[in-house]
């Protein structure tokens, strides 16, 4: 019996002798470097799980729950389509004032943290726009519940900034997304003097008094973030308004012709690799940056350390930009300004059904109709403020608190991030011109155990920093204009510095997950 299976097993071993001696084929080739890429990432997530083991920190207890609350109380268990509890969080309107018959009120979604280092502390997160609401942010970058572009639903955020401390998103001014009334300011001032009137409000009804707050936003936060905190440190009011830092990522804080246009040539030769542009436009494009002025200011301006101010004229505007999008959008109809490594398709985007009853959820009226951004901006026609950069506003800031932090995704076309640093080179601050040295250390992420079925946030030197006189700067490589949602290690690590958890940007004191 053994002899005969030998005999039978001899063809069956012969021909695996002859196949081991071929060459793979090229679908076992394709398939090899599948597997290999499969295993290397789960040998990834397996080295990220071991510096997870370390003691997390004990919850509390957070319950801000009092009659004066009770009536913005969230059931965590009835959040239309989010399957597990959210927890205790607080959702609705309040009045922009005092006055009893006031009609105009912001939305807000309150989150306390269980963290312990959070019982002094409350933080705020504006999206921009203008007139852009808070839940964008919310859902897709730094909230508890994220709902991302082209995913099937809501996932819990590992990286939520309320496991910091207590965090609340707001949709401000004036109708923005869940907020309701008519706009009528006209600038920065107007908004800063309704949200102080929302702020107070806020603070009596959660007895939030004497907190540190930290404000923090993107975008076009980056006028939002610096008005409101020099509005609250010229109140001298540590009951209301005790603000000891800001942080704003991909900020909008000077003006267009130095934040998105001049620097525009030499990024987008930079990453012509990605964008594909041909030939013909490229060279026209070198051509334009040397007839428009752009090369020569950029070679005596965005120098470190910066030349005195005043500065030369900004040269005229020669549309860079918009010729950019009409050669950019043939080559890639799905070009995205915020994130310029996307293609087609576009992803599914899933905040349109927030309109499907969730403001029953929050605490809004039954007529509330949310728009991710509104027409107006929340402004009657357009804010005619100037930039924080250009009028002493961000000044006063960063002399104020002296715990800045401004960051920039490097993948962001809309507000690149030389545009940033141009724009900063240009203002004084706590004693000094710009930024002595440009930003160049490592940005560290500690590495950490991968939670929610895939690698939420990338860890390792991620980008650079630096610190001068009270302002960090720092840039992600892999992150767009919505650094948080990009890389949401980096965003987590900023509240981190904000909060004074960690030392710096190179500090290796494992995520506080």
């Amino acid at each position: 019996m053994v002899r005969l299976l030998q005999l039978l097993l001899l063809p069956f071993c012969a021909t695996v002798a002859a196949a081991a001696n071929q060459p793979p084929s090229a679908a076992s080739s394709f398939k090899s470097r599948v597997d290999y890429f499969e295993n290397a990432r789960a040998a990834a997530g397996q080295r990220q799980a071991a510096f997870a083991d370390r003691a997390s920190n004990a919850p509390r207890s957070t319950s801000y729950l009092t009659n004066k609350t009770m009536p913005f109380a969230v059931n965590g268990t009835r959040v239309p389509l989010v399957d597990w509890d959210i927890g205790e969080s607080y959702a609705g309107l309040l009045p922009i004032s005092q006055n009893a018959s006031e009609t105009r009120k912001l939305f807000f979604w309150f989150f306390p943290s269980e963290n312990p280092a959070a019982t002094d502390e409350i933080a705020v997160w504006f999206t921009g726009g203008p007139g852009c609401s808070s839940m964008l942010g919310l859902l897709q970058e730094n909230g508890p519940i994220l709902w991302e572009s082209g995913t099937y639903g809501p996932t819990k955020n590992p990286y939520a900034w309320n496991k910091l401390t207590n965090f609340v998103w707001i949709d401000q001014p004036v109708k923005t997304g869940y907020s309701t009334g008519e706009p009528d300011i006209l600038n920065e001032d107007d908004l800063v003097r309704e949200f102080k009137g929302f702020w107070r409000n806020f603070m009596d009804t959660f007895d939030l008094h004497d907190r540190k707050i930290y404000l923090t936003g993107e975008s076009y936060a980056g006028f939002y973030v610096p008005y409101i905190s020099d509005g609250f440190l010229k109140e001298n009011d540590t009951e209301y308004f005790n603000i000891k830092g800001i942080a704003i990522n991909d900020p909008f804080i000077g003006n267009a012709q130095f934040q998105q246009e001049i620097i525009l040539p030499d990024f987008i030769e930079y990453w012509n690799n990605v964008l594909g542009l041909n030939d013909t436009f490229m060279s026209s494009l070198r051509s334009q940056k040397q007839q428009c002025g752009y090369a020569d200011y950029l070679n005596k301006h965005l120098v470190f350390p910066p030349p005195p101010r005043p500065w030369d004229a900004v040269p005229s505007d020669c549309g860079v930009y918009f010729d950019f999008i009409d050669a950019v959008l043939e080559v890639n109809p799905c070009f995205n300004v915020y994130h310029i490594t996307d293609m087609c398709p576009f992803p599914y985007q899933p905040l349109g059904v927030i309109n499907g009853g969730d403001y029953k959820a929050l605490n809004v009226s039954n007529a509330a109709y949310w728009w991710a951004c509104s027409l107006s901006g929340g402004f009657l026609g357009d804010d005619r403020s100037p930039g924080p950069a250009a009028d002493d506003t961000l000044t006063r800031a960063i002399d104020g608190l002296n715990n800045t932090i401004i960051g920039s995704g490097a993948l962001d076309f809309i507000l690149p991030t030389n545009g940033t640093l141009l724009a900063l080179q240009n203002i004084t601050w706590n004693g000094a011109q710009g930024f002595q040295q440009k930003p160049s250390t490592p940005f560290f992420v500690p590495y950490h155990a991968e939670q929610n079925r895939g690698a939420m946030a990338g860890a390792g030197n991620l980008g650079v920093w630096g610190y001068e006189r009270g302002v960090t700067f720092y840039e992600i490589q892999l992150a767009g204009h919505e650094l948080p949602g990009w890389s949401a290690g980096s965003g987590y690590r900023s509240l981190e510095l904000l909060l004074g958890r960690i030392k710096d940007f190179s500090d290796t004191t494992p995520l506080a997950l």
